[in-house]
């Protein structure tokens, strides 16, 4: 049975061909489409993910990490004597506008931190080291936003609000699909550009002052003791913290995905484009073997006169598209790899394509070809042996 199936299938080369470049394009599709939507999901959490804190301390009123309110330096004092905690560090996110030289404006995301601290730190970082980041207004980039910013090489100046903005180091991997290019720099800094107005930059700027109890922080990092029990702690955080929500880590990352997931249309898009991939295969592999039953009608007449089972001409038809399947899944896969990996070099956009993933998309390849196969089955159901003689 599997020789007359592999007999039918190869027999016509070119529309052989046609078939698999079917196939190929729905797991292409398919794969693509999902996961770009991990990848889009991952990158929407990248900061949190990335982070070495156990607990994210932020405002009750936040919605997600670039939507939320600010609060008092002095609540990262209040958080470290609360019990359980190792160690509690201050982190600020806010948008910001970066300016060129030239004149030319780009919405940027600076992150401020210290630099000295152990629970946030840019990663992978390609040219220079974070202590350059002590000095004042001097930031980081990631290789992936040198063209969007225009800058080539450490050393180069632009502005942020109004004040001067010296690139010192990059890092490599670090963007999301959905926020402007991030700029790390110290809590100093950080908090000059996110308070500063949209002014051209003085010939001398004053040192970036440190910051005072009643400065405006975004978010607390909390480190807990060894053993300590991480919902009794955020519980403890809430009481001492006026107007805060206590987040692990997890959490926190999940609130965020969620947030992008369901609350735009991304999601939808994406799972439309995938959809429209099966439908597309299922189309092109059903005219496929609905044509190779057409053909071979006669070849079926005779296996009926011979005494064959039904089950046994549906089993070659099913086999045939069990080998379409594995043999257009198998390219359709690869190119998605090679696709994944050339998009996360050139553009650091992350096209995840997990295990769960590739199994998935198999199991809707198989299931799109035997669902094809069940068109051509029709083909045969009352077919009548007494074909073969006629003329």
């Amino acid at each position: 049975m599997v020789s007359l199936a592999r007999k039918n299938l190869f027999q016509d080369l070119p529309r052989f061909v046609v078939a698999q470049a079917g196939i190929m394009f729905a797991v292409s599709l398919v794969t693509i489409q999902t996961g770009i939507f991990n990848g889009f999901t991952r990158s929407t959490s990248l900061l949190i993910d990335n982070s070495n804190a156990d607990i994210w301390v932020a405002s009750e009123d936040m919605r997600y990490l670039d939507l939320t309110l600010p609060m008092p330096l002095e609540r990262v004092t209040q958080a470290q004597q609360v019990k359980g905690v190792n160690r509690a560090e201050a982190l600020i996110v806010g948008g910001a506008v970066w300016r060129r030289p030239s004149g030319e404006i780009t919405p940027v995301r600076v992150v401020g931190f210290n630099p000295d601290g152990q629970l946030f730190k840019p990663w992978d970082i390609s040219q220079g080291n974070l202590s350059q980041l002590k000095q004042p207004y001097t930031v980081m980039l990631d290789d992936s936003d040198k063209d969007g910013l225009k800058v080539e090489r450490p050393g180069e100046a632009a502005e942020i609000g109004s004040f001067p903005a010296r690139v010192v180091g990059f890092t490599k991997g670090i963007r999301s699909v959905v926020s402007s290019a991030f700029v790390f720099a110290s809590l100093e800094n950080a908090y000059a550009y996110d308070n500063s107005p949209l002014a051209s930059a003085p010939d001398n700027p004053p040192r970036p002052p440190g910051l005072t109890a009643t400065d405006r922080i975004t978010y607390i990092l909390i480190r807990a003791q060894p053993g300590t029990d991480l919902q009794d702690l955020q519980q403890r955080l809430e009481a001492a913290l006026p107007e805060t929500r206590a987040y692990t880590r997890e959490e926190m990352a999940r609130l965020n995905q969620v947030y992008w997931q369901k609350s735009t249309g991304v999601g939808f898009i994406l799972g439309l484009g995938a959809v429209v991939g099966v439908v597309v295969g299922l189309v092109i592999v059903g005219q496929i073997l609905y044509a190779s039953v057409s053909d071979h009608l006669k070849e079926f007449g005779t296996l009926k006169a011979m005494g064959s089972s039904d089950w046994f001409i549906y089993g070659v038809i099913i086999k045939q598209a069990l080998w379409m399947a594995v043999l257009g899944y198998l390219p359709g896969m690869a190119l998605c790899f090679a696709l994944g990996a050339w998009t996360l070099e050139a553009q650091a956009i992350e096209i995840l394509i997990s295990p769960i993933t590739a199994t998935g998309v198999f199991g809707i390849t198989i299931v799109m070809c035997i669902g094809a196969a069940v068109f051509a089955i029709q083909k045969v159901t009352h077919l009548d042996p007494a074909i073969v003689f006629k003329a």
